[in-house]
């Protein structure tokens, strides 16, 4: 498949356990191979080497590469009723750490996308998309806060947020809470086009109905996405036993 070929560069460039300078003649054969693991799943180098038409050493060599890159990982294949004789084979899979670095070849796309939109529409439309991405979110989070039964709002927003893959908990501060965000799946888009960052900031303050300010991000190389939400004092509800106005009447 096309895309995961493509995201297979970065296994075998400067990605985790890529290395930068001369171009690597084998870098094209190590893109076939991890993507055909991430493709088909775990296989044993036999497997690979019929399937890519490569012979067995010449397949062992890039596995050893591959696997020396932290890209993949071979552990014995499980064998399921009466094993037979000799020693058990081994498979070859996708790390979390490989298979995060395809995520990015997808971030890559996403950016090109991004940059494309920034010439033809300038910073506006950028900005419209970022908007019309948060749409979505900013409803499922209202949706949250209505019904869940979290000590505050602010929690039950990092609830939401976990959910939708960003591990986000809070923390008391001082006058407020900090809403963190232990993960972002789209920090490397964010790194280059700050506007993702900033319209989600602006959800988070429809949707608490605070003005909230970001402290760190993700994407400018802090470990943690923070906001600090201050705390949230509801506006006084009109006290129905007030005494009447005695002159209400004789002013209307």
């Amino acid at each position: 498949m096309k895309t995961s070929q493509s995201a297979a560069r970065s296994a075998s460039g400067n990605r985790p356990g890529g290395t930068s300078g001369p171009a690597d003649p084998d870098a094209s054969t190590r893109q076939r191979v991890a993507s055909s693991i991430l493709e088909q799943g775990p296989s044993t180098a036999a497997a690979l080497a019929e399937r890519l038409g490569l012979t067995p050493a010449a397949i062992r060599r890039h596995l050893d590469m591959l696997t020396e890159r932290g890209i993949v990982e071979s552990r014995e294949q499980r064998v399921y009723g009466a094993r037979g004789r000799g020693r058990p084979a081994r498979v070859f899979a996708i790390t979390d750490a490989g298979r995060m670095d395809f995520h990015h070849a997808y971030d890559d796309l996403a950016i090109e996308a991004l940059e494309y939109l920034s010439e033809t529409g300038g910073s506006a439309a950028v900005r419209g998309f970022a908007e019309r991405r948060l749409a979505g979110a900013e409803q499922r989070y209202r949706t949250a806060l209505a019904e869940t039964a979290a000590d505050s709002p602010t929690a039950a927003l990092a609830e939401a947020l976990t959910t939708e893959g960003y591990v986000a908990s809070t923390r008391r501060a001082v006058a407020g809470e900090q809403l963190c965000q232990h993960h972002c799946p789209v920090a490397h888009v964010a790194e280059r086009f700050p506007e993702l960052c900033e319209a989600e900031t602006e959800a988070f303050a429809r949707v608490l109905g605070v003005h909230v300010q970001r402290l760190a991000t993700i994407a400018h190389g802090d470990g943690v996405c923070t906001t600090h939400v201050p705390d949230l004092t509801p506006r006084p509800a009109p006290d129905s036993h007030a005494p009447a106005d005695p002159n209400r009447e004789a002013r209307g």
